[in-house]
């Protein structure tokens, strides 16, 4: 029901005038504009977490590779009681995946004590540019005899 203003001699409705529902064009530029630089932005980011994600995992499961190995040395020691010197290099499948790992061990000053460098990544020629390295040290099992 329109209400009239005596003082002004105007006649109001209680609904506001058309011209105030929705957005201007304006408005509406402005808001496209907005999710136009932020959407890329955000696109990168979360990009740049997969990969992040990604290097994580492969760098975990490297990780695994080079204790393996370090383990099946021990194995060994335990085994044989003696140790495998100079370079040696192999692949093992882990997560549905080949990794190439190169070992190498040589003598410290400390006799019969071992330093050996675990070398793990999942391209064939990467030893130049290894995802992960695993320094280690064994002690080669002495005999009741030798003491």
């Amino acid at each position: 029901m329109p209400r009239t203003n005596p003082l002004r001699g105007e006649t109001t409705s209680s609904r506001a005038p058309r011209a105030f529902f929705g957005f201007t064009l304006v408005e509406v530029m402005v808001a496209l504009a907005v999710v136009a630089v932020a959407l890329p932005a955000l696109l990168v980011t979360l990009s740049q977490q997969l990969d992040g994600l990604r290097y994580l995992e492969d760098r975990t499961h490297a990780q695994w590779v080079a204790a393996n190995r370090l383990a099946e040395l021990r194995l060994v020691v335990g085994a044989r009681g003696s140790l495998q010197t100079g370079r040696i290099s192999g692949t093992e499948e882990l997560a549905g995946r080949s990794w190439y790992w190169w070992s190498e061990g040589v003598e410290t000053e400390i006799p019969g004590f071992f330093r050996y460098e675990i070398v793990v990544s999942d391209e064939e020629d990467g030893e130049v540019s290894p995802i992960h390295t695993l320094d280690g040290y064994l002690a080669r099992e002495q005999s009741n005899d030798a003491q």
